[in-house]
């Protein structure tokens, strides 16, 4: 019953997820479209990054998987009337660090530009250009902190579909300024109306979430007191999360630096390409992500370890399951794909070939980011963010390491690969700590389904490969690939009695039906 229960947490999540994720591929092809791979998207991209260092600590990083046990320790033991406490100091603390943080991250925009995108030190223009758009741009992580904040009390209350559709209204944002003000505005001012537009989409992003949450009987207050025993407990759970999100952060610095010095269109093939590969993560991948942590944390606070470990066999099964064909078919028709959504207006052929190289080596590490997020929110659900710390800084090493051996023999490409295979590390480590401390994983059973959807990952990309090799139009091609290819998965997964298969056919069942997405 848990894991149907997971199940259908998950479907909400993922629903959500691809409807916002559909309006952010509509919006990255118009901005493809507008500013292609050079000077102004290169610029953007790299102002953009240093607004979201900061958002990965103080929202859906460090201080949700601080915040969500301890909620969930609260709901299970204390009176609605703490817990509202509670939640109303969280929230007044929060918001006064994050004014605090914009107000000093656009001051400091110039150093923090050089630090991010050094490698733009020899173009003064472009290098001005990124330090004015991160300086415009820095209020949108007080309010894509606060919308985390958001997302994180409504998944533990078990509301799943809306906080996974309320990113779209960056997309929302964005979109409308691209095809209503943008065409009026004067091009060398264009790309700083696109980053005004990001701050009221981060705006919008809180604004839809909480008339959700009033709805089921909470309200936010202004109420200081630093001294909350809660508080206090987020605190110290934060203080060694904060320092493994760093170490995330840095990883996306080392990337993001080594790129910026590989001259025209780096930076921007590597957003795309992440962006393309985030699409399955993001459906599937981070949507059990976002619904294990309150199923394990609610578990472990209930002492049910039993509950704890089969969501999190679970998840990973299940994980492996949708995301291996998903690698797949990025692999074999990705540059198809970047064509299709990319190559429009100023974006060349050149930057599909770049996007594609590096898309080619995330998508190796697909399955691995998910599972290495799965089995630190084991940790987290039992309050240890030591551990996974120290194996962010182990893998970030040598994440560091592969970027400087790999990006010029490589370029894009080599930082993806660097990426993927610290992933692996990440989560293979972590597999192994976790096993020392809760004892059995079941992992004969995850080889023996991996087995299994290795296979028919397999028949996915050979499907795949020919499929769209039957006409030169991608319009046609790519989408019939797409579709023969997840009909190929299907069809094998039902040959191999994959038990998966019948999980995620739930999801979809008429037992979840529309009215269930709130």
């Amino acid at each position: 019953m848990e894991n149907k229960t997971l199940a259908k947490r998950a479907g909400k999540t993922a629903f959500g997820t691809i409807l916002s994720r559909i309006l952010g591929y509509i919006r990255d092809m118009l901005v493809a479209n507008l500013f292609g791979t050079g000077m102004f998207a290169d610029a953007f991209y790299a102002a953009f990054r240093i607004p979201n260092l900061f958002r990965r600590m103080f929202g859906e990083g460090s201080f949700s998987t601080a915040f969500i046990p301890v909620l969930s320790e609260y709901l299970h033991k204390k009176e609605k009337s703490e817990v509202q406490n509670f939640l109303s100091i969280t929230f007044t603390i929060l918001l006064l660090i994050l004014v605090v943080i914009s107000v000093l991250g656009m001051f400091f925009s110039p150093i923090l530009a050089k630090i991010v995108a050094g490698g733009f030190s020899n173009d003064p223009e472009k290098m001005q250009l990124t330090i004015e758009l991160a300086r415009l741009m820095f209020p949108f992580i007080l309010f894509m902190c606060l919308a985390a904040f958001l997302l994180a009390v409504l998944n533990t209350l078990h509301s799943f579909f809306l906080p996974a559709f309320a990113p779209s209204s960056l997309s929302f944002s964005e979109i409308f300024y691209m095809l209503a003000i943008a065409p009026v505005i004067v091009p060398g001012n264009q790309i700083k109306g696109l980053a005004v537009s990001v701050i009221i989409g981060g705006a919008l992003h809180f604004f839809i979430q909480y008339p959700k949450l009033k709805s089921l009987g909470w309200h936010l207050k202004f109420k200081l007191d630093l001294k909350h025993p809660g508080v206090r407990k987020i605190f110290f759970l934060m203080i060694p999360s904060i320092i493994g999100l760093s170490v995330d952060q840095i990883n996306a610095l080392v990337d993001s630096r080594c790129a910026s010095s590989l001259g025209q269109g780096p930076v921007s093939a590597l957003y795309y390409s992440n962006r393309l590969m985030q699409m399955p993560l993001a459906i599937f991948g981070l949507a059990l992500v976002s619904v294990s942590l309150p199923v394990m944390s609610k578990a472990f606070a209930q002492k049910d370890m039993t509950t704890l470990k089969n969501s999190l066999n679970y998840s990973v099964r299940l994980t492996v399951f949708t995301l291996l064909p998903a690698a797949g078919g990025l692999m074999v028709i990705g540059l198809p794909i970047v064509k299709l959504l990319f190559e429009h207006g100023k974006f060349s052929s050149s930057g599909s070939i770049m996007t594609n190289n590096a898309l080619f080596y995330y998508s190796l590490g697909l399955p691995a980011y998910a599972l290495s997020k799965i089995f630190a929110n084991a940790f987290y659900s039992f309050q240890d963010t030591k551990t996974p710390v120290r194996v962010a800084i182990v893998a970030m090493i040598l994440h560091v390491i592969l970027c400087i051996a790999l990006m010029y023999p490589m370029s894009v490409g080599g930082l993806a690969l660097a990426t993927a295979v610290s992933s692996y590390f990440n989560f293979i480590l972590l597999a192994v700590y976790l096993k020392k401390r809760i004892g059995k994983l079941g992992i004969k059973q995850i080889l023996f389904s991996s087995l299994k959807s290795l296979m028919a990952a397999v028949v996915t990309g050979i499907t795949a490969w020919n499929v769209c090799k039957i006409s030169e139009n991608l319009f046609v091609s790519v989408p019939t690939a797409i579709i023969l290819g997840l009909i190929a998965f299907v069809a094998v997964s039902y040959i191999l009695k994959s038990e998966e298969l019948k999980t995620f056919t739930h999801i979809f069942s008429r037992d979840v039906k529309l009215g269930d997405y709130k």
